[in-house]
């Protein structure tokens, strides 16, 4: 992964979706050559010289203070989400030190695995950035069972298993919104810790091996993921949909806790029951070196 290419990339994408009818800007003759606003439009917007823009979108942000990116991404209508990875692009390709503190390497500490332990009414997790799975609850391993087969590599990987193995599709059925949101938390992540190895080598091994993630990595669409809802076919309550709350775990930078719920007196939650029945007879969690926190 190139910094200055993905800065390239992604400021071309945003610039293309914007028309100069939201911008605010008159559309002048019927024939433009390019989809969206034109680069001297965009140095218009963002009180900034052509030459200056030009510059930037080459791939060349060291040096651009925060004003200026802000500008941008003002002039490119930029999300909470792309306007922070534009700010995670510039430190990278600068190499300034990130916002996050250094990311933690050793297990997870008892405390945190005590608390994922008490939540036995929600499925819950805790991942990485890379969407490696670190640690589980019963309830989360249940609900997450055609992740974890014997033979499945440690840590479990969601976009791993969802874009490489033959039951990922049949797993998610809101298929498309699933590969945006996977593959946008991945795009994220890669801006905000570029040198990770780990990172590279999963999103290498994903552009080769699946032509769907290399069509939708080759977007730039980043997002955060707090809350929201989330769909599952699962082998033994069937489908189902929950409420999901991802939490950043300040102690341990870097890590989510990501849990599910129903409302109760709802299909969901009642499935959510049989699924806590099933995990139990079971007995999911037991000697299971995920939930050990292991990296």
């Amino acid at each position: 992964m190139s910094t200055e290419s993905d800065i390239r990339e992604f400021l071309a994408s945003r610039r293309a979706k914007i028309t100069p009818q939201q911008a605010g800007l008159p559309a002048y003759g019927g024939n433009r050559r390019v989809p969206g606003l034109r680069r001297e439009e965009v140095a218009m917007l963002a009180g900034v010289s052509v030459d200056y823009y030009v510059r930037l979108e080459r791939g060349h942000l060291a040096g651009a203070s925060e004003e200026v990116l802000d500008a941008i991404a003002n002039a490119l209508q930029l999300d909470e989400a792309e306007r922070a990875h534009l700010h995670d692009l510039a430190r990278a390709v600068a190499r300034r030190p990130a916002r996050r503190p250094k990311r933690t390497r050793g297990p997870l500490p008892d405390s945190v695995l005590r608390v994922l332990d008490s939540m036995t009414d929600s499925p819950a997790f805790i991942r990485n950035g890379r969407l490696d799975m670190l640690a589980v609850n019963r309830l989360g391993r249940a609900l997450y069972a055609p992740l974890y087969t014997d033979d499945a590599p440690r840590p479990v990987n969601v976009a791993r298993f969802q874009f490489l193995d033959p039951h990922g599709r049949d797993f998610f059925p809101d298929w498309e919104q699933s590969v945006h949101t996977t593959v946008s938390l991945l795009r994220t992540e890669a801006g905000r810790a570029p040198g990770d190895s780990g990172l590279t080598g999963l999103i290498g091994e994903l552009v080769t091996r699946s032509g769907e993630f290399r069509t939708a990595w080759a977007k730039h669409n980043v997002r955060l993921h707090h809350t929201g809802r989330k769909s599952f076919r699962h082998p033994v309550v069937g489908e189902i949909t929950l409420d999901f709350d991802a939490m950043e775990l300040p102690a341990q930078p870097g890590l989510t806790l990501t849990a599910y719920s129903a409302a109760p007196h709802t299909p969901a939650y009642d499935a959510l029951q049989l699924l806590a029945a099933w995990a139990a007879t079971t007995d999911a969690a037991t000697a299971d070196p995920d939930r050990a926190g292991n990296r």
